[in-house]
Formats: C-alpha cells, structure tokens, sequence
C-alpha cells in the first residue's frame, strides 16, 4: 500500500542520513520509478527531500531542517508493533513483518523487534479465524456484500451483510456490518460464523449512527447473578470479573454479585464449577441451573 510505504521511506530517512533509490526500491518491492513517484510525494507533503548525484549520492532530507523525529514516541512505536505482532496472528503475516521492519529500519532504532510483548488473539481459532478475517477485511476494503450461516441461541439463520468493521472485543473476534434481513446493524461473532460467502454485489457506505458505534452496548450486562462460591473458585472468578467482583464471607466462602447478558452463557459458565457454586438470585436462574444438574444425572443413569 503507498501510504504504508510512504511511512516506511519517511522512518528510513529519519534514521539515516542518506540512502539510495536503488536500495529502497529493493526494500519495497517496487521500482525505482515508483521510488521517484513517492519522493515526490513526500516533497509536496512538506518534506523537503533531495537527491545527491554522482558517487556516494543518494536521498536525504535537506542539512539544516528540523523535523521532529518523535512524531512517533517510543511509546507509540511499542504499541504499534505490539498490535502488528498481534494481528499477525491472524493474518497475512509476511506483510506484517515487511511493516515492522519499515518501522525499525536501522539498528539504531529505539525499538527493537524483540520486544517482551507476545500477544497471540488467534487462540485455538487460528485455523478457522485466519481465513474468515482476510476474507472479510478484504470484502470491506471493496465494498462487497458477504453472507454466511449463523449459529446462535435460537438455532441456525443466514445472513447477508454489509461489512464496516473486524473488532477484538470480549475475548473474541466480530464483525460488525448492516444486516439486510434485519434492516438493523448487528455484530456477529466470528466463531459461530460458517460457510463464509463474498457477493458480487457491492453496497455504498451508510453513516454509523453514533450510538451504534459503542460496541459494550451490544452486550449490556444489566443482569444481576448473585451466588456462593468455593474458596478455591478464586482465581476463576479472578480472572474473569477481577478481585471486586466478590466478597469473603465468615466462612471462608465467596459471595459474588456479577452483571450477565444472556441467560444460557451465564448458566454454562455456572455448571463449569460443578458443586463449588450456588445460585442465590435470580431464584429463576438457579432453578434452571438445578434442572441442568439433574439432567445431567438423567444422562449417566
């Protein structure tokens, strides 16, 4: 992409005092011409770049001029390469190091590739994920419809969308789009996503309502679990909700007051501590959570 290349030559030319037109031709994969065209460019942004002819000549920014090489902080840099590392993942994951290496062009720079952050969104899905986000990265960038079968809750529905947005949010991957069927937007879920389908059909952008852009308001937890855990569920209730999410009664037990969205993930996180929870409200939540139980026992009568 030129502007992803543009940001690589500009980072070269802050680190470096002079380079050639032939050497950034072979860092980018481009030709020398396309080169020129991109100096070019950089001049009429505001860079005042020149070229030196002749034996040791190259491209360098003008002697005298001051340009502020912290337009990314050091900070920044981390945090840009930490999301490349982890979006690499789950994607193409050549263009993403050609991108790191732009950003770290000369050995001198102040952050090094190896930095002690591992981020790894792809989890378990990597295999089904990888494929379904490059394909529908690519149906946003060309505007094209896609649909696909959704599994949830209710069963199975198709769906015909149009894409805007691949957000990691809660633990998962979504997409976020316009649904046709529904006249509405909506997010789906990645994981409960099959038989992934990009249209011929394209679809001119709609305005986002504001409110539509808080993503948290798709999944409110405005429902209320109030239950008794085994000292030794700690760490899971930790690690989901945080150590303000209970407190230690007397006894030694922990009695959690936790916000919920929907009902049948609730009661299968619930079942997954076995006999180290009970149930105190909603009394309707914990009678459905007794009737699992004891269907469960049906199962091995």
């Amino acid at each position: 992409m030129k502007l992803d290349r543009l940001l690589g030559i500009l980072t070269i030319l802050l680190q470096n005092d002079r380079v050639t037109a032939p050497w950034l031709a072979d860092r980018f994969e481009v030709s020398r011409r396309t080169i020129g065209r991109d100096i070019d460019a950089l001049c009429m942004a505001g860079i005042p770049i020149v070229t030196h002819q002749g034996g040791g000549g190259g491209i360098s920014i003008l002697d005298g001029y001051k340009l502020d090489k912290s337009i990314l902080t050091a900070d920044e840099l981390t945090g840009i390469i930490a999301a490349l590392k982890g979006i690499g993942t789950v994607s193409d994951s050549s263009q993403i190091e050609r991108t790191l290496d732009k950003l770290s062009a000369s050995k001198d720079t102040v952050i090094s590739l190896q930095a002690p952050i591992v981020i790894d969104l792809a989890s378990n899905y990597k295999g089904t994920l990888t494929p379904k986000i490059t394909q529908i990265k690519q149906a946003i960038l060309d505007q094209k419809l896609i649909e696909f079968d959704y599994y949830y809750e209710k069963g199975l529905t198709h769906r015909r969308i149009e894409s805007y947005f691949l957000i990691f949010q809660w633990s998962a991957w979504y997409v976020f789009g316009f649904c046709l069927e529904k006249q509405d937007w909506r997010l789906f879920k990645l994981a409960r996503l099959w038989e992934l389908k990009t249209c011929d059909e394209l679809y001119f952008q709609r305005a986002i309502p504001e409110d539509r852009k808080d993503f948290n308001a798709y999944l409110p937890d405005d429902k209320i679990l109030l239950a008794v855990f085994e000292p030794s569920a700690r760490y899971q209730l930790m690690e989901e909700y945080g150590k303000d999410s209970f407190t230690e009664r007397e006894d030694g037990k922990l009695l959690a007051e936790i916000g919920y969205t929907i009902k049948e993930h609730i009661i299968s996180w619930l079942l997954g501590f076995g006999d180290k929870v009970k149930v105190l409200e909603p009394k309707e939540l914990a009678d459905e959570v007794k009737q699992k139980a004891v269907n469960i026992i049906k199962n091995y009568s």
